[in-house]
């Protein structure tokens, strides 16, 4: 797709600045009488170069931004579904509660080692309190109180080991209260109330996914993807890591913007992966949807276009018709480039003011005189 720009619009209308021009008007009779009288009638476009953009259409899919599964991380019966399903939650939110009472106990269980390991830990400090001053007027061994110190240190290593105990018995217990761990839409429920999770593995229970925005992953070749590249590079227009995407089906399009594309290359297919983000306000696009993305793939603010009409073919190439300042056909070879919209983009061998026949020019040969028509092209 060929985008024609005029002062920051597109104008797909003027798609280029077509002036009919006519080689006799009633202004010049010179020019009339010079021509012979059998000279035929030439409709023509004069050629103005114009600013615009080559556009490709991609196949994407649309990836959430985020995504997050809830598991449940202790074992236990589903008390309660606390989300409906398919709407919106915010992180933190309550989404299931699993049965607590084996946790409980288990976190009664630590804290009552806790406080033995403190008891014996305060029993062993006395001791080595009580040996402290004996040592100095040897009244007690060495060897006696290395051994009532020992026993301090191991006793201050199980109170550190039951506090862990109690910490972890607390936080399995906070998991019993299963909360959202990112904002976004909630899918369905994988498990209803009574079901027994968590025992073995990390039972899934719903998926978060955000949406606004998205991501839209789409492929392209090789070739392409560095032509993009480059074009992003050298070009200073804003437009030059725009995209749009579209739904089939769906009128309006999405907004968005590149992102980066990917460092490998498919070995099966020769693509490579692009990404772009696209805002989601109304949760339109989902993930998994296929999409159109039209991304712009240069720019240019000196092309030449004319009709595909206008344009012929021999053993040599491409060529036009060109009327000279003699009013006489001149042929023209020519290079194209790209062609959207019965346009052709010309690469070499015209120039701004140039006169192309282009109704019938398969008509006309190279030196015939004729009289450029002021007739109005039609299937422009």
């Amino acid at each position: 797709m060929i985008r024609i720009l005029m002062n920051g619009r597109t104008l797909l209308p003027a798609l280029v600045a077509l002036l009919i021009v006519s080689g006799c008007t009633p202004n010049e009779p010179e020019a009339q009488a010079s021509a012979p009288a059998s000279a035929r009638a030439a409709t023509v476009m004069t050629v103005q170069a114009v600013e615009y953009e080559e556009n490709a259409i991609l196949p994407g899919r649309v990836e959430p931004i985020r995504e997050a599964e809830v598991r449940a991380r202790v074992p236990g019966i589903v008390l309660h579904r606390k989300f409906v399903e398919g709407s919106d939650v915010k992180a933190g939110d309550v989404l299931f509660e699993i049965d607590p009472a084996s946790l409980k106990i288990a976190l009664a269980r630590a804290k009552g080692e806790l406080a033995r390991a403190e008891a014996t830990l305060f029993d062993a400090k006395v001791l080595v309190d009580r040996y402290t001053p004996l040592l100095k007027s040897q009244a007690v061994s060495k060897q006696t109180f290395d051994a009532a110190q020992a026993a301090y240190l191991s006793a201050s290593a199980s109170v550190i080991s039951a506090k862990a105990d109690v910490d972890s018995a607390e936080l399995n217990l906070d998991y019993a209260t299963v909360r959202a761990p990112i904002s976004g839409r909630i899918g369905r429920a994988n498990v209803s109330e009574g079901m027994l999770v968590g025992q073995g593995d990390t039972t899934l229970l719903a998926t978060i996914q955000q949406l606004d925005p998205v991501y839209i992953d789409f492929t392209q070749s090789v070739a392409d993807t560095l032509k993009y590249r480059q074009s992003v590079e050298e070009s200073a227009s804003a437009n030059s890591t725009q995209l749009m995407a579209k739904l089939d089906g769906y009128d309006k399009g999405f907004e968005g913007k590149l992102l980066f594309s990917d460092s490998q290359v498919d070995e099966k297919t020769g693509n490579v992966v692009l990404r772009g983000l696209f805002p989601n306000a109304n949760k339109v696009l989902l993930p998994g949807m296929y999409v159109r993305v039209e991304a712009v793939q240069s720019h240019s603010a000196q092309a030449i276009l004319i009709p595909q009409r206008a344009v012929m073919r021999s053993n040599n190439g491409a060529f036009v018709y060109v009327v000279n300042d003699q009013n006489a056909v001149e042929s023209r070879s020519i290079v194209t480039g790209s062609m959207s919209q019965n346009l052709w983009r010309i690469t070499q061998g015209l120039s701004a003011g140039d006169k192309v026949i282009i109704d019938n020019a398969a008509m006309y040969q190279a030196g015939e005189k004729v009289t450029a028509s002021a007739k109005v092209a039609s299937n422009f």
